[in-house]
């Protein structure tokens, strides 16, 4: 995702790292180039024209603090005007807790409504809800079957109505059976079209006004680039929907939808699809997505992550083992079946501030994980605890044990001893900071923050 955009970006701001002061002449250089990375990125002509010019307008004359470089204030204005641009704050679903909620999903054929139902669902199961999804596409061969079996895999009941003709009436009826069912949010997956057309429309129009939505949520594909943003204007003038969900967001996106289709429909993206299995949708939040494209990280997200996987106990515990050095390959071992449940490792990987551009042309092998598993569990208790008794007989006993060689022995123990030191790093805080200032935009961002805090002392 944005990988070519922040690619270019950085290359942008590469150059301005050697200038010793912002000037017009210089900002302008670096305008006209972030203008093109952002043209190419499919970006909408007006979205990238309004971006330049404020971005241009904040930077001319702005003084730059001491411990500023031109490239840090630049990248810091840029990130401001991008997360501005793709609607400031997320936007949370419009829900009340006093009725049954009802999500309306509208969009083209093959945009991902159907199993972003699935995935919503899911989502929202997992917060204390009791979603109903219902199959409205009466068109598409084997829709309703594709919704139950998503819906089975979820574990939500699907409500439809075989044989039926009747979008409406299947809305409708959808209603009282969500009552009778106990559920307390109502989700309509409704058939799309190769192409917009009058039928569709009115079709969407007659279920809204039957049912009355409480959210109706545009579900747009972002490999379809500036496509999306058209379509999802089209249909916000027809239907007035409420948010966005934008799909394959892990695919070979060039990240244009991302950035213009909040600011040509004026409505806010709520979720973005970020992969095929049905937890693989995440909640939007414009300075999260803002960070990842200038090549700043997601350490926001990646903590959220990494919070569903460890209880606060577990934590703590860990956090003990790293400050008394006592860490162990079987704490390795647990740690990385942690981090499996969190996603790819690319994608994990790319979270972690500064290491974005490091990343490219790498393929991580997510199997790599099992293999660890295998060489780990081939040592004896005693090994696991105190690997440091690991000589060159235990390694080629260990490596014929799991069918590996010494040599991934070897390069497993590196590693761990690597993760020993970066997360006794990680507990100390000036090395953190230390750290943290290295890294291009965010080392800026935490310099505006400490002259921020300094000056609000004065």
């Amino acid at each position: 995702m944005f990988e070519s955009l922040s690619e270019k970006l950085e290359g942008v701001f590469k150059k301005l790292s050697g200038q010793s002061k912002v000037t017009e002449a210089n900002i302008k250089d670096a305008m006209r180039e972030v203008k093109l990375a952002l043209l190419e990125a499919d970006v909408n002509f007006k979205v990238v024209k309004d971006l330049i010019s404020k971005v241009t307008e904040r930077a001319i004359g702005q003084e730059v603090i001491t411990s500023l470089s031109p490239s840090q204030l630049i990248i810091k204005i840029v990130n401001d005007e991008l997360t501005e641009i793709m609607g400031g704050g997320a936007v949370p679903l419009l829900f009340k807790d006093d009725k049954i909620n009802i999500v309306m999903l509208v969009g083209l054929h093959g945009s991902g409504k159907t199993t972003f139902a699935g995935k919503l669902g899911k989502k929202l199961s997992a917060k204390g809800r009791k979603p109903l999804l219902v199959a409205c596409d009466i068109y598409r061969p084997a829709a309703i079957k594709q919704l139950q079996v998503v819906g089975e895999q979820v574990h939500l009941p699907t409500f439809s109505i075989e044989n039926s003709k009747n979008a409406v009436k299947i809305a409708i009826e959808s209603l009282r059976y969500a009552k009778d069912s106990s559920c307390d949010v109502v989700i309509i997956d409704t058939a799309g079209r190769l192409h917009i057309d009058e039928g569709l429309m009115d079709e969407l129009k007659k279920i809204k006004e039957a049912v009355n939505p409480d959210e109706i949520i545009f579900v747009a594909d972002a490999m379809t680039g500036q496509e999306a943003v058209n379509i999802a204007k089209t249909f916000n003038d027809y239907l007035d929907f409420t948010g966005i969900c934008l799909t394959k967001l892990d695919g070979d996106t060039r990240g244009g939808a991302a950035l213009s289709i909040r600011y040509v429909t004026n409505k806010p993206i709520k979720f973005v699809g970020v992969g095929e299995k049905l937890d693989a949708l995440e909640d939007f939040y414009p300075d999260r997505m803002a960070s990842r494209i200038l090549g700043m990280g997601d350490v926001v997200s990646l903590v959220e992550k990494a919070q569903e996987a460890y209880d606060e106990k577990k934590a703590k515990e860990l956090e003990e083992k790293f400050r008394k050095a006592s860490f162990t390959l079987e704490d390795m071992l647990d740690q990385f079946q942690r981090i499996k449940k969190l996603g790819s490792l690319k994608d994990i990987m790319a979270m972690v501030p500064g290491m974005g551009s490091k990343l490219k042309g790498i393929d991580i092998d997510d199997r790599e994980i099992d293999r660890v598993k295998a060489i780990i569990q081939s040592m004896t208790p005693d090994e696991r605890l105190h690997p440091e008794i690991i000589n060159g007989s235990r390694k080629r006993r260990i490596a014929k044990g799991c069918g590996r060689t010494p040599t991934d022995v070897n390069k497993l123990l590196a590693q761990f001893n690597e993760m020993k030191k970066m997360m006794k790093m990680m507990t100390d805080e000036k090395a953190m900071r230390r750290m943290m200032m290295n890294v291009p935009g965010a080392g800026a961002k935490f310099s505006v923050h400490n002259k921020l805090k300094k000056k609000r002392k004065r």
